[in-house]
């Protein structure tokens, strides 16, 4: 069985204190606590530059609008090298964030919240319910870059099963994206 990478479905979501790109959104800074929801929050990372997130925003904007209806917290977090990737530095953000963004976007300057919560890829999500605990990691969905192959809704189905007070019958995929582009 392979380890674990980093927090899993069942983990209680680690706090965090980051600065907001998204003056119109959400307070600044920020922590887990201020963007938590009376339901819980989702947490994306994300950044300007990939390709995948740049082909998911509608989607990702959409699935935002969602979770504000349903009590959810939403936050976007850039954790990628702003030195190496100028594009995702905190002036782009900014820029970023004033072109319809509605939702809190994040920057990890240190990328210590990206290694708390074992991120991985961009766009990579994590739905956390009112107590603290992540019940799903991965995926919007099959198809991040092309909206029309899309076969399945991950994050959508796990919100209706925590909606619904279920047990999240999918609660772990692969997220598909860009690697979070490490400091080195």
């Amino acid at each position: 069985m392979p380890e674990p990478r980093g927090i899993e479905p069942g983990d209680t979501a680690p706090d965090f204190h980051l600065p907001n790109a998204n003056a119109d959104v959400g307070g600044n800074p920020m922590s887990l606590t201020d963007l938590m929801g009376q339901n819980g929050a989702v947490v994306v990372f994300t950044c300007n530059h990939c390709p995948y997130v740049v082909g998911s925003e509608p989607r990702i904007e959409a699935m935002a609008e969602r979770a504000r209806s349903e009590g959810l917290g939403f936050a976007g977090i850039n954790s990628n090298d702003p030195v190496n990737y100028q594009s995702d530095s905190w002036d782009n953000m900014v820029k970023r964030a004033t072109r319809g963004m509605g939702y809190s976007y994040l920057h990890d300057d240190t990328q210590d919240t990206a290694r708390a919560y074992g991120a991985e890829r961009t766009p990579e999500f994590y739905l956390i319910d009112s107590s603290g605990s992540v019940v799903y990691r991965g995926r919007l969905d099959d198809s991040p870059r092309d909206p029309s192959h899309t076969t399945s809704s991950d994050l959508a189905n796990a919100m209706d099963d925590l909606a619904a007070g279920r047990s999240v019958s999918v609660s772990r995929t692969d997220s598909i994206g860009c690697s979070v582009k490490w400091k080195y």
